[in-house]
């Protein structure tokens, strides 16, 4: 069978998504879930494109993006009314997640399957903070799937709002220099627990848009200089 970049079987991978996809496909077409500007999606390279998104839950910030980028490749714009584009879904689309997160129960482990690129916190573990050495092969893992496809990235690396840009984004796009493309999400910590797969309320609004892709030339700024351009969008 045919595998990917990371020894995965393709097919395997697009059962995981279409399932995650159908049992989680009555939230998202709800009339609360407002999507925006999925247009920005039609025309992107297929590959070294970089999402970046402020965080608001653990597990569906990414489950509304592979719906809402699944059904806009397919030629459904603002809608996931119709779940046809899960018998195909786009699989060289990837996610930058916590290690920690992703290793604890087997369907964190689906979820990974799914698109996870797991990397190593160097300043957080367990709850508790740390500082150590980025793991070598991280980086590398980063640039072998944006050289495959889409990825996509939380620069605050946590669902703490008050917490700040981590520089880990910016060299990502200086390494690599990708089409970067911001998103923004609202409510969803209002209608999804933050650390589970439960939706907490039906009844509040939530919604998800994606901007266009920011000038080239932010990859020419200093580390510092992409940090803060990143810090004004997050927020």
């Amino acid at each position: 069978m045919k595998k990917n970049i990371f020894g995965q079987t393709i097919f395997l991978k697009r059962l995981i998504i279409g399932f995650v996809g159908l049992i989680t496909h009555r939230t998202f077409r709800s009339k609360k879930f407002e999507i925006k500007g999925s247009k920005n999606l039609v025309d992107l390279p297929q590959t070294n494109v970089l999402f970046v998104s402020n965080h608001q839950t653990y597990f569906y910030d990414v489950i509304a993006m592979l719906h809402v980028f699944n059904s806009s490749v397919r030629g459904r714009i603002d809608s996931v009314k119709r779940p046809k584009y899960l018998i195909s879904p786009k699989t060289n689309l990837y996610y930058i997640a916590s290690l920690e997160t992703m290793k604890k129960s087997i369907i964190t482990k689906l979820l990974t399957y799914a698109g996870a690129v797991l990397v190593q916190r160097s300043w957080r573990d367990s709850g508790e903070s740390v500082s150590r050495e980025i793991r070598s092969e991280d980086p590398d893992n980063i640039k072998l799937a944006l050289e495959d496809g889409w990825v996509i990235t939380f620069p605050r690396g946590t669902t703490d709002n008050t917490k700040p840009i981590r520089k880990g984004t910016a060299h990502i796009i200086k390494s690599n220099t990708p089409l970067v493309v911001p998103i923004k999400i609202s409510g969803f910590n209002n209608v999804f627990q933050r650390n589970g797969l439960k939706v907490i309320n039906r009844k509040k609004e939530f919604s998800i848009e994606i901007m266009k892709p920011l000038r080239k030339g932010i990859t020419d700024n200093s580390i510092e200089q992409i940090t803060t351009e990143l810090e004004n969008i997050i927020n």
